[in-house]
């Protein structure tokens, strides 16, 4: 059985010091973007809570001429997600601020190789979604809410890759 050394994996820099793989330099740099993101539209949903839910009620009166499609993403399911929304407004914001700041805090471990920023960044990234499927339900993994799933699919696994470099 051969064990590979990481630092047979990585450049070191004139200090001796591991330098940063270009790869995982992208991935914290858009972590460092999504969690930009994720902070503004997490006080924005707490914001814009009560006022969604009133809109998409009011909505409901003009549905019955919309096209089926339409009425998908608008029907019975939609108004009690955005109830549900509205009524946990505080909590959601809350674990979806938690979730930014330790996927922030895992990236910067992970730009100093550091193993521990993986998992920080997993819990980080994972616990909004958790914390929605308890306070809104089911009903937030449907339709196009999916794609709020499969990003962070895409990168645990572009992270998942990375994870050779992370040698301390």
């Amino acid at each position: 059985m051969s064990t590979t050394n990481p630092n047979d994996l990585l450049d070191f820099n004139d200090g001796q010091k591991p330098a940063l793989p270009g790869s995982l330099n992208v991935l914290t740099i858009l972590t460092f973007i999504g969690c930009a993101l994720g902070f503004i539209g997490g006080i924005w949903q707490y914001m814009k809570a009560d006022q969604s839910y009133k809109d998409i009620v009011a909505a409901q009166d003009k549905m019955a001429d919309a096209p089926k499609w339409a009425k998908r993403f608008m029907g019975p399911e939609m108004v009690e997600m955005a109830k549900k929304s509205a009524e946990n407004k505080l909590p959601i914001m809350l674990l979806t601020l938690v979730g930014v700041g330790l996927c922030l805090w895992g990236a910067l471990e992970m730009r100093k190789l550091k193993k521990q920023g993986f998992m920080l960044w997993v819990i980080g990234e994972f616990l909004p979604i958790i914390g929605g499927l308890i306070f809104i339900g089911t009903g937030m993994v449907s339709g196009f809410s999916m794609i709020w799933l499969i990003i962070p699919v895409i990168f645990l696994i572009l992270y998942l890759v990375q994870r050779k470099y992370l040698v301390y």
